[in-house]
């Protein structure tokens, strides 16, 4: 399943948030820098759809705050 993501890295919190058009908003407190907080968005993504990290990974936006996750089923 791929699903679309804007991801805020630096927040204060890590949450995951539905939204009303089938997205999610992600925050996670990792920096944007050296790929910490795509990292930390497929863990936290991982851990709400209770998969596991390797079945979570980063398709497209790898360095836009918009991006495409890819869930394994």
């Amino acid at each position: 399943m791929r699903i679309q993501v804007k991801a805020h890295a630096r927040s204060r919190r890590e949450a995951v948030n539905p939204q009303p058009d089938g997205s999610f908003k992600v925050e996670v407190k990792a920096p944007p820098s050296d790929g910490e907080a795509n990292a930390a968005i497929c863990k936290l993504l991982a851990e709400y759809f209770h998969k596991p990290k390797s079945a979570v990974r980063v398709v497209l936006g790898g360095t836009n705050s918009r991006k495409v996750i890819e869930v394994d089923d």
